[in-house]
């Protein structure tokens, strides 16, 4: 066989990874979007992941070349960040649940699999609980369940920090991001994290604000579709314990050699156990 024709075929096994717009409540929600080299509309149940706060659809890049070679993949930016439109007042979980529920009815999905990632956990817990016909199965991923301590220590400084004069809030904030990555995150990741919150601008800890006022104590409970949780050592490790107690029938893969980029640095284990469950 000639060398073209090799390499042909292996660039026609991977996904066409696009990008589009779609109308929900709030304006515009910006997609990232894979579609297998079939076609992907026969392969596999889609896909939705639902980044958490504050990044955006981008977190899922590797994840879409991954998961795309075999079923449609839906990374959206949520509403206010990312490319998104963001909503006109500071949002609760079920109004991102709702806006992502407006993609859900304009694409006339008939089945789809969440994958929420964080505060898109949360959203993707919303979801299935607002869409139980739709959602067939569900993958929770760092899930935040806070404490009164946590809201507490929110509340006296939130974050990302609003934009100041001086330029400081930068500072803060890009200290943050060094202080969540693992040791030898490249620092191309840092940065692409980094850019992702300041898309959000002065609201871009309205995603943050939502996760932790929440009600996951009673939400969770309320699961009822196949759910996978997925336990990196990040900040979330103790929080998702506890959302895994909260989801008794709920199965749960612990992952200690990630951290909290592990969508952007190191994706094939997360893939891995995606793929697994989500054709069992």
């Amino acid at each position: 066989m000639a060398k073209g024709s090799v390499t042909s075929r292996l660039v026609s096994a991977e996904p066409r990874v696009r990008r589009g717009y779609f109308e929900c409540r709030f304006g515009q929600l910006h997609v990232h979007n894979a579609i297998p080299p079939g076609g992907g509309f026969d392969e596999a149940t889609p896909i939705i992941c639902l980044h958490g706060s504050p990044a955006s659809g981008r977190e899922f890049q590797r994840l879409l070349m991954l998961l795309g070679r075999d079923r449609s993949v839906y990374a959206p930016d949520l509403p206010g960040y990312g490319a998104s439109d963001p909503p006109p007042a500071r949002p609760q979980i079920a109004d991102y649940a709702a806006a992502i529920g407006d993609f859900c009815d304009t694409m006339r999905f008939r089945q789809i699999d969440l994958f929420g990632h964080h505060s898109g956990a949360l959203v993707a817990l919303e979801l299935a609980l607002a869409k139980p016909t739709t959602i067939k199965r569900v993958v929770l991923m760092s899930v935040p369940v806070a404490t009164e301590a946590e809201r507490e220590a929110f509340r006296r400084a939130p974050w990302p920090a609003a934009p100041v004069q001086d330029g400081s809030h930068l500072i803060t904030e890009w200290r943050r991001t060094l202080e969540s990555a693992r040791a030898g995150t490249p620092l191309e990741v840092s940065a692409r994290r980094f850019a992702d919150q300041l898309c959000g601008g002065a609201n871009a800890s309205w995603g943050v604000h939502a996760a932790l006022q929440y009600p996951a104590r009673d939400r969770l409970g309320l699961a009822s579709h196949p759910t996978l949780i997925l336990r990196p050592k990040d900040p979330e490790w103790e929080s998702t314990q506890r959302a895994r107690e909260l989801i008794p029938r709920a199965r749960m893969i612990d992952l200690p050699e990630l951290g909290g980029d592990a969508l952007e640095s190191d994706g094939e284990p997360i893939a891995a156990a995606l793929r697994e469950f989500l054709h069992g």
